[in-house]
Protein backbone atom coordinates (compact mmCIF):
# COMPACT_ATOMS: atom_id res chain seq x y z
CA UNK A 1 0.00 0.00 0.00
CA UNK A 2 1.66 3.42 -1.03
CA UNK A 3 1.05 6.65 1.30
CA UNK A 4 1.14 10.08 0.27
CA UNK A 5 2.26 13.06 2.19
CA UNK A 6 1.44 16.48 1.33
CA UNK A 7 2.81 19.29 2.95
CA UNK A 8 2.13 22.65 1.76
CA UNK A 9 4.49 24.35 3.26
CA UNK A 10 8.16 23.94 4.86
CA UNK A 11 10.40 26.32 6.59
CA UNK A 12 13.34 26.62 7.95
CA UNK A 13 14.52 26.83 11.96
CA UNK A 14 14.19 30.68 11.52
CA UNK A 15 10.50 30.41 10.42
CA UNK A 16 11.31 31.61 6.83
CA UNK A 17 9.32 29.45 4.03
CA UNK A 18 11.71 26.67 2.06
CA UNK A 19 8.72 25.58 -0.32
CA UNK A 20 5.43 27.37 -0.22
CA UNK A 21 2.64 25.61 -2.38
CA UNK A 22 -0.91 27.43 -2.84
CA UNK A 23 -3.30 26.40 -5.84
CA UNK A 24 -0.92 23.94 -7.57
CA UNK A 25 2.08 27.38 -7.62
CA UNK A 26 4.98 25.94 -5.92
CA UNK A 27 7.10 29.07 -4.88
CA UNK A 28 10.78 28.22 -3.78
CA UNK A 29 12.45 30.69 -1.41
CA UNK A 30 11.11 34.31 -0.76
CA UNK A 31 12.33 37.66 -2.11
CA UNK A 32 15.90 38.04 -1.30
CA UNK A 33 16.57 34.37 -1.22
CA UNK A 34 19.34 32.71 -3.22
CA UNK A 35 18.34 29.33 -4.68
CA UNK A 36 21.51 26.97 -4.86
CA UNK A 37 21.59 23.62 -6.95
CA UNK A 38 24.60 21.76 -5.42
CA UNK A 39 27.26 20.42 -7.96
CA UNK A 40 26.10 17.12 -9.42
CA UNK A 41 22.11 17.20 -8.38
CA UNK A 42 20.01 16.93 -11.15
CA UNK A 43 16.79 19.88 -11.27
CA UNK A 44 13.99 17.86 -13.35
CA UNK A 45 11.28 19.77 -14.62
CA UNK A 46 8.29 17.19 -14.92
CA UNK A 47 6.33 17.50 -18.32
CA UNK A 48 3.47 19.83 -18.46
CA UNK A 49 4.96 21.70 -15.71
CA UNK A 50 6.07 25.72 -16.10
CA UNK A 51 9.37 27.17 -14.55
CA UNK A 52 8.88 30.98 -14.40
CA UNK A 53 12.44 32.76 -13.65
CA UNK A 54 11.02 36.22 -11.94
CA UNK A 55 14.28 36.62 -9.97
CA UNK A 56 17.70 36.58 -11.44
CA UNK A 57 19.44 33.36 -13.02
CA UNK A 58 23.14 32.27 -13.52
CA UNK A 59 24.95 29.10 -15.01
CA UNK A 60 21.91 28.46 -16.95
CA UNK A 61 22.29 28.67 -20.83
CA UNK A 62 18.88 29.17 -22.07
CA UNK A 63 17.68 30.54 -24.87
CA UNK A 64 13.79 31.63 -25.70
CA UNK A 65 13.40 30.30 -28.84
CA UNK A 66 10.56 32.85 -31.33
CA UNK A 67 8.29 31.67 -33.63
CA UNK A 68 9.29 32.83 -36.98
CA UNK A 69 10.06 36.49 -37.64
CA UNK A 70 9.31 37.50 -41.59
CA UNK A 71 9.78 41.30 -40.91
CA UNK A 72 11.15 44.17 -38.94
CA UNK A 73 11.39 43.02 -35.55
CA UNK A 74 13.07 44.35 -31.98
CA UNK A 75 14.56 41.40 -30.09
CA UNK A 76 14.63 41.07 -26.12
CA UNK A 77 17.51 39.11 -24.72
CA UNK A 78 17.72 35.78 -24.26
CA UNK A 79 15.43 35.43 -27.42
CA UNK A 80 16.65 33.04 -30.05
CA UNK A 81 15.36 34.37 -33.57
CA UNK A 82 14.22 32.28 -36.72
CA UNK A 83 14.73 35.10 -39.11
CA UNK A 84 13.30 34.50 -42.59
CA UNK A 85 14.15 36.96 -45.12
CA UNK A 86 12.73 34.60 -48.01
CA UNK A 87 9.96 37.73 -48.57
CA UNK A 88 12.74 40.34 -48.47
CA UNK A 89 15.44 41.73 -46.59
CA UNK A 90 14.19 43.60 -43.18
CA UNK A 91 16.17 44.57 -39.67
CA UNK A 92 16.57 43.29 -36.85
CA UNK A 93 16.81 45.54 -34.02
CA UNK A 94 19.17 44.58 -30.67
CA UNK A 95 17.89 45.81 -26.85
CA UNK A 96 19.84 47.52 -24.54
CA UNK A 97 22.53 45.06 -23.18
CA UNK A 98 23.44 44.10 -20.09
CA UNK A 99 26.97 41.44 -19.39
CA UNK A 100 26.41 38.62 -20.04
CA UNK A 101 22.70 38.92 -22.32
CA UNK A 102 22.95 36.46 -25.44
CA UNK A 103 20.62 36.46 -28.51
CA UNK A 104 20.84 34.16 -31.06
CA UNK A 105 20.46 34.09 -34.80
CA UNK A 106 19.60 31.79 -37.45
CA UNK A 107 18.65 31.81 -41.39
CA UNK A 108 15.24 30.25 -41.17
CA UNK A 109 15.19 29.71 -44.92
CA UNK A 110 18.44 29.87 -46.34
CA UNK A 111 18.20 33.42 -48.21
CA UNK A 112 20.18 35.82 -46.12
CA UNK A 113 22.71 35.49 -48.79
CA UNK A 114 19.78 36.95 -51.82
CA UNK A 115 18.19 39.05 -48.97
CA UNK A 116 20.30 40.24 -46.47
CA UNK A 117 19.29 40.41 -42.59
CA UNK A 118 20.77 43.77 -41.07
CA UNK A 119 21.23 44.11 -37.34
CA UNK A 120 20.95 47.31 -35.80
CA UNK A 121 21.59 48.92 -32.88
CA UNK A 122 19.11 50.52 -30.60
CA UNK A 123 20.85 53.86 -30.82
CA UNK A 124 22.91 53.71 -28.00
CA UNK A 125 24.63 50.45 -27.75
CA UNK A 126 27.40 49.16 -30.18
CA UNK A 127 28.74 45.73 -32.02
CA UNK A 128 32.03 45.07 -32.02
CA UNK A 129 32.98 48.54 -31.11
CA UNK A 130 30.71 50.21 -33.46
CA UNK A 131 27.31 51.90 -34.23
CA UNK A 132 27.54 50.74 -37.50
CA UNK A 133 25.09 48.33 -38.43
CA UNK A 134 25.93 45.10 -39.33
CA UNK A 135 24.71 42.98 -42.36
CA UNK A 136 23.99 38.70 -42.08
CA UNK A 137 24.93 37.69 -45.85
CA UNK A 138 25.88 33.71 -46.04
CA UNK A 139 23.08 31.24 -46.48
CA UNK A 140 21.99 28.84 -43.68
CA UNK A 141 23.89 31.21 -41.19
CA UNK A 142 23.99 31.24 -37.75
CA UNK A 143 25.58 33.44 -35.30
CA UNK A 144 25.36 33.99 -31.24
CA UNK A 145 25.49 37.85 -29.94
CA UNK A 146 26.14 38.21 -26.58
CA UNK A 147 26.45 41.66 -25.04
CA UNK A 148 30.18 42.42 -22.97
CA UNK A 149 30.25 46.07 -22.06
CA UNK A 150 29.34 49.69 -23.45
CA UNK A 151 33.27 49.91 -25.21
CA UNK A 152 32.63 46.82 -27.22
CA UNK A 153 28.20 46.19 -26.90
CA UNK A 154 27.39 43.02 -28.26
CA UNK A 155 30.31 40.76 -29.79
CA UNK A 156 30.37 37.66 -31.37
CA UNK A 157 31.88 34.69 -30.21
CA UNK A 158 30.12 32.30 -32.12
CA UNK A 159 29.35 31.82 -35.91
CA UNK A 160 27.79 28.66 -37.56
CA UNK A 161 30.54 29.51 -40.59
CA UNK A 162 33.10 29.97 -38.86
CA UNK A 163 33.57 32.72 -40.84
CA UNK A 164 36.73 35.06 -39.72
CA UNK A 165 34.47 38.42 -39.64
CA UNK A 166 31.21 36.96 -39.82
CA UNK A 167 29.10 40.17 -40.77
CA UNK A 168 28.83 41.20 -44.70
CA UNK A 169 30.72 44.07 -45.68
CA UNK A 170 30.40 46.10 -49.06
CA UNK A 171 32.99 46.57 -51.63
CA UNK A 172 34.46 49.95 -51.90
CA UNK A 173 37.09 51.50 -53.34
CA UNK A 174 40.95 52.32 -52.27
CA UNK A 175 43.74 54.54 -53.01
CA UNK A 176 46.84 53.16 -52.83
CA UNK A 177 50.77 54.98 -52.63
CA UNK A 178 53.27 52.14 -52.99
CA UNK A 179 56.65 53.25 -52.27
CA UNK A 180 60.50 50.91 -52.29
CA UNK A 181 63.29 51.25 -50.53
CA UNK A 182 65.80 53.73 -52.15
CA UNK A 183 68.91 52.23 -53.06
CA UNK A 184 73.07 53.11 -51.26
CA UNK A 185 75.74 54.49 -52.14
CA UNK A 186 79.45 54.19 -51.88
CA UNK A 187 82.98 56.39 -50.75
CA UNK A 188 85.08 58.71 -53.57
CA UNK A 189 83.66 60.08 -56.37
CA UNK A 190 81.22 57.21 -56.82
CA UNK A 191 77.28 57.69 -57.75
CA UNK A 192 74.28 58.53 -56.00
CA UNK A 193 71.67 55.78 -55.51
CA UNK A 194 68.79 55.76 -56.80
CA UNK A 195 65.20 56.35 -55.80
CA UNK A 196 62.63 53.50 -54.42
CA UNK A 197 59.93 52.52 -57.24
CA UNK A 198 56.86 55.11 -56.98
CA UNK A 199 53.17 53.91 -58.15
CA UNK A 200 49.94 54.59 -57.21
CA UNK A 201 46.78 52.63 -57.69
CA UNK A 202 42.77 53.49 -57.36
CA UNK A 203 40.81 50.45 -57.66
CA UNK A 204 37.20 50.09 -57.09
CA UNK A 205 34.49 47.85 -55.37
CA UNK A 206 37.38 46.37 -53.43
CA UNK A 207 35.59 43.04 -51.47
CA UNK A 208 34.42 43.90 -48.15
CA UNK A 209 36.14 41.45 -45.38
CA UNK A 210 39.44 40.51 -47.90
CA UNK A 211 43.02 40.55 -46.25
CA UNK A 212 45.59 42.86 -47.71
CA UNK A 213 48.92 42.17 -47.26
CA UNK A 214 51.61 45.18 -47.05
CA UNK A 215 55.30 44.97 -47.61
CA UNK A 216 57.70 48.01 -47.31
CA UNK A 217 61.14 47.91 -49.04
CA UNK A 218 64.30 48.78 -46.64
CA UNK A 219 66.21 50.93 -47.89
CA UNK A 220 69.76 49.77 -49.30
CA UNK A 221 73.04 49.89 -47.53
CA UNK A 222 75.75 52.41 -48.05
CA UNK A 223 79.47 50.96 -48.75
CA UNK A 224 82.53 52.43 -47.40
CA UNK A 225 85.03 52.45 -49.84
CA UNK A 226 85.31 52.96 -53.15
CA UNK A 227 85.75 49.07 -54.66
CA UNK A 228 82.36 47.88 -53.45
CA UNK A 229 78.61 48.95 -54.20
CA UNK A 230 76.06 49.54 -52.01
CA UNK A 231 72.81 47.50 -52.13
CA UNK A 232 69.87 48.30 -53.82
CA UNK A 233 66.96 48.93 -51.86
CA UNK A 234 64.45 46.30 -51.14
CA UNK A 235 60.27 46.26 -52.88
CA UNK A 236 57.15 47.56 -51.24
CA UNK A 237 53.68 45.63 -52.18
CA UNK A 238 50.22 45.44 -51.65
CA UNK A 239 48.69 42.27 -52.50
CA UNK A 240 45.52 40.24 -51.49
CA UNK A 241 42.82 38.26 -53.86
CA UNK A 242 40.48 40.81 -53.88
CA UNK A 243 42.78 43.86 -55.82
CA UNK A 244 45.25 43.72 -58.43
CA UNK A 245 48.79 43.31 -56.78
CA UNK A 246 50.88 46.47 -56.87
CA UNK A 247 54.89 46.09 -56.71
CA UNK A 248 57.30 49.09 -56.78
CA UNK A 249 60.58 47.83 -57.53
CA UNK A 250 63.80 48.80 -55.02
CA UNK A 251 66.21 52.11 -56.42
CA UNK A 252 69.66 50.80 -57.78
CA UNK A 253 72.57 50.94 -55.91
CA UNK A 254 74.93 53.38 -57.17
CA UNK A 255 78.22 52.78 -59.19
CA UNK A 256 81.89 53.01 -57.63
CA UNK A 257 85.06 54.21 -59.20
CA UNK A 258 87.39 50.95 -58.71
CA UNK A 259 90.24 51.34 -60.87
CA UNK A 260 90.50 48.84 -62.63
CA UNK A 261 87.87 47.34 -62.44
CA UNK A 262 84.92 48.79 -64.99
CA UNK A 263 82.15 46.04 -64.51
CA UNK A 264 81.17 48.06 -60.98
CA UNK A 265 81.32 51.67 -62.69
CA UNK A 266 78.06 51.42 -63.76
CA UNK A 267 74.79 52.23 -61.09
CA UNK A 268 72.27 49.34 -60.92
CA UNK A 269 68.64 49.11 -62.33
CA UNK A 270 65.50 49.36 -59.98
CA UNK A 271 62.60 51.68 -59.44
CA UNK A 272 64.93 54.36 -60.36
CA UNK A 273 68.08 53.82 -61.44
CA UNK A 274 71.51 54.70 -59.54
CA UNK A 275 74.15 57.29 -60.59
CA UNK A 276 77.19 55.74 -62.72
CA UNK A 277 80.68 56.20 -60.65
CA UNK A 278 83.04 58.67 -62.14
CA UNK A 279 86.50 57.60 -63.55
CA UNK A 280 89.39 59.53 -65.31
CA UNK A 281 89.44 57.09 -68.27
CA UNK A 282 85.72 56.05 -68.53
CA UNK A 283 82.95 56.68 -66.35
CA UNK A 284 80.10 54.05 -65.62
CA UNK A 285 76.62 54.43 -67.19
CA UNK A 286 74.05 55.54 -64.87
CA UNK A 287 71.74 52.64 -63.80
CA UNK A 288 68.21 52.10 -65.57
CA UNK A 289 64.62 53.26 -64.09
CA UNK A 290 61.61 51.46 -64.12
CA UNK A 291 63.02 47.82 -64.01
CA UNK A 292 60.95 45.53 -64.65
CA UNK A 293 59.23 47.91 -66.61
CA UNK A 294 55.84 48.59 -65.61
CA UNK A 295 53.03 51.36 -66.63
CA UNK A 296 52.89 53.74 -65.51
CA UNK A 297 56.68 54.50 -64.70
CA UNK A 298 58.12 53.78 -61.54
CA UNK A 299 61.25 56.18 -61.91
CA UNK A 300 64.01 57.49 -63.79
CA UNK A 301 67.54 56.55 -65.14
CA UNK A 302 70.79 57.83 -63.35
CA UNK A 303 73.31 59.57 -64.58
CA UNK A 304 76.16 58.33 -66.28
CA UNK A 305 79.63 59.09 -64.53
CA UNK A 306 82.20 61.45 -66.22
CA UNK A 307 85.42 60.50 -67.48
CA UNK A 308 88.43 63.14 -67.52
CA UNK A 309 89.96 65.37 -65.03
CA UNK A 310 87.84 66.53 -63.18
CA UNK A 311 85.22 63.70 -62.60
CA UNK A 312 82.45 63.22 -60.65
CA UNK A 313 79.74 59.98 -59.70
CA UNK A 314 76.23 60.93 -61.47
CA UNK A 315 72.99 61.10 -59.89
CA UNK A 316 70.62 58.54 -58.97
CA UNK A 317 67.43 58.80 -61.03
CA UNK A 318 64.16 60.22 -58.93
CA UNK A 319 60.57 59.59 -59.73
CA UNK A 320 59.83 62.92 -61.93
CA UNK A 321 63.47 62.96 -63.28
CA UNK A 322 66.69 61.28 -63.94
CA UNK A 323 69.83 61.99 -62.40
CA UNK A 324 71.61 65.19 -63.81
CA UNK A 325 75.30 65.65 -63.64
CA UNK A 326 75.95 64.73 -59.90
CA UNK A 327 72.44 66.02 -58.95
CA UNK A 328 69.82 63.01 -58.01
CA UNK A 329 66.68 63.25 -59.73
CA UNK A 330 63.55 64.75 -58.03
CA UNK A 331 60.75 62.99 -56.43
CA UNK A 332 57.08 63.26 -56.84
CA UNK A 333 54.39 64.91 -54.78
CA UNK A 334 51.38 63.14 -53.85
CA UNK A 335 48.49 64.49 -51.62
CA UNK A 336 47.33 60.67 -50.30
CA UNK A 337 47.73 62.12 -46.85
CA UNK A 338 45.34 65.44 -46.93
CA UNK A 339 48.71 67.04 -47.59
CA UNK A 340 51.18 67.14 -50.30
CA UNK A 341 54.45 65.07 -49.81
CA UNK A 342 57.03 64.57 -52.22
CA UNK A 343 58.98 60.95 -51.97
CA UNK A 344 61.74 59.23 -54.12
CA UNK A 345 64.07 61.65 -54.96
CA UNK A 346 67.74 59.91 -56.47
CA UNK A 347 70.94 60.41 -54.49
CA UNK A 348 73.82 63.07 -54.68
CA UNK A 349 77.13 61.66 -56.79
CA UNK A 350 80.75 63.07 -55.96
CA UNK A 351 83.25 64.54 -57.43
CA UNK A 352 86.81 66.10 -56.70
CA UNK A 353 85.36 69.75 -55.53
CA UNK A 354 81.91 68.66 -56.58
CA UNK A 355 78.72 67.54 -54.19
CA UNK A 356 75.78 66.91 -56.10
CA UNK A 357 72.12 67.47 -54.29
CA UNK A 358 70.04 64.50 -53.43
CA UNK A 359 66.69 65.03 -55.74
CA UNK A 360 63.38 66.68 -53.84
CA UNK A 361 61.92 63.46 -51.78
CA UNK A 362 64.38 62.30 -49.41
CA UNK A 363 67.33 61.80 -51.54
CA UNK A 364 70.35 62.06 -49.28
CA UNK A 365 73.12 64.77 -50.70
CA UNK A 366 76.46 63.69 -51.75
CA UNK A 367 79.63 65.55 -49.71
CA UNK A 368 83.15 65.38 -51.84
CA UNK A 369 84.29 66.11 -47.92
CA UNK A 370 82.49 63.90 -45.77
CA UNK A 371 80.36 60.99 -45.37
CA UNK A 372 77.15 60.78 -47.86
CA UNK A 373 73.83 61.58 -46.81
CA UNK A 374 71.18 59.04 -45.71
CA UNK A 375 68.04 59.06 -48.05
CA UNK A 376 65.07 59.87 -46.37
CA UNK A 377 63.54 57.09 -44.00
CA UNK A 378 59.61 56.48 -45.28
CA UNK A 379 60.69 58.27 -48.46
CA UNK A 380 62.21 56.24 -50.33
CA UNK A 381 65.17 58.55 -51.03
CA UNK A 382 68.51 56.90 -52.38
CA UNK A 383 71.81 57.48 -50.73
CA UNK A 384 74.14 59.94 -51.17
CA UNK A 385 78.37 59.61 -52.41
CA UNK A 386 80.85 59.98 -49.53
CA UNK A 387 83.84 61.88 -51.24
CA UNK A 388 86.90 61.59 -48.89
CA UNK A 389 89.87 61.05 -51.60
CA UNK A 390 91.01 57.86 -49.73
CA UNK A 391 87.85 55.84 -50.10
CA UNK A 392 87.47 55.29 -46.69
CA UNK A 393 84.15 57.66 -45.95
CA UNK A 394 80.90 56.03 -45.52
CA UNK A 395 78.33 56.08 -48.34
CA UNK A 396 74.59 57.04 -47.65
CA UNK A 397 72.10 54.26 -46.98
CA UNK A 398 68.95 54.16 -49.22
CA UNK A 399 65.74 55.50 -47.55
CA UNK A 400 63.19 52.77 -46.42
CA UNK A 401 59.78 52.85 -48.50
CA UNK A 402 56.01 53.41 -47.42
CA UNK A 403 52.59 51.83 -48.63
CA UNK A 404 49.83 54.49 -47.66
CA UNK A 405 45.91 53.39 -48.64
CA UNK A 406 42.98 55.74 -48.41
CA UNK A 407 39.74 54.81 -47.68
CA UNK A 408 36.41 56.42 -46.65
CA UNK A 409 35.49 56.99 -43.18
CA UNK A 410 32.25 55.04 -43.39
CA UNK A 411 33.44 51.66 -44.97
CA UNK A 412 37.37 51.56 -42.45
CA UNK A 413 37.28 48.68 -40.33
CA UNK A 414 40.02 49.03 -38.10
CA UNK A 415 41.54 45.67 -38.64
CA UNK A 416 45.53 46.16 -38.70
CA UNK A 417 48.49 44.57 -37.83
CA UNK A 418 51.98 46.11 -38.53
CA UNK A 419 50.89 49.07 -36.40
CA UNK A 420 50.12 51.63 -38.82
CA UNK A 421 49.55 55.29 -38.16
CA UNK A 422 45.88 55.86 -39.19
CA UNK A 423 44.24 59.09 -39.36
CA UNK A 424 40.31 59.94 -40.09
CA UNK A 425 38.03 62.31 -41.43
CA UNK A 426 40.66 63.53 -43.70
CA UNK A 427 38.41 64.84 -46.51
CA UNK A 428 35.85 61.87 -45.55
CA UNK A 429 38.65 59.29 -45.86
CA UNK A 430 40.72 57.31 -43.53
CA UNK A 431 44.42 57.21 -44.00
CA UNK A 432 46.44 54.21 -43.37
CA UNK A 433 50.13 55.04 -43.10
CA UNK A 434 52.49 51.52 -42.90
CA UNK A 435 55.92 52.48 -42.78
CA UNK A 436 56.82 49.26 -41.88
CA UNK A 437 55.13 45.18 -43.23
CA UNK A 438 51.89 44.68 -41.96
CA UNK A 439 48.21 43.99 -42.96
CA UNK A 440 44.74 45.97 -42.87
CA UNK A 441 41.65 43.73 -43.58
CA UNK A 442 38.60 45.51 -45.51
Amino acid sequence: MSSIIKVNTVQDTDGNNIINENANNVTIGASGDTIKIPSGATLDIVSGATLVNNGTATGFASIDWQAVKTTTYTASAGEGIFANTSGGAWTLTLPAGSAGATIEIVDYAGTFGTNNLTIATNGSEKIESSTDNKILATDRQGIQLVYADSTQGWVVPLASREEANPFYVAPYDIDFLVVAGGGGSAADLCGGGGAGGFRTSSQSSVAGGSLITVTVGDGGTGSANNNTRGTPGSDSSVEGAALTDITSTGGGAAGVYNYPNSAVRPGLTGGSGGGGGGHDSSGGAGGAGNTPSTSPSQGNNGAAGTSGSPYNGGGGGGATAAGSGANGGNGTANSITGSSVTYAGGGGGVGYGVSGSGGSGGGGAGNDAGDGANGTANLGGGGGAAGTPSGTGQGGNGGKGVVILSVPDANYSGTTTGSPTVATGVSGKTIITFNGSGSYTT
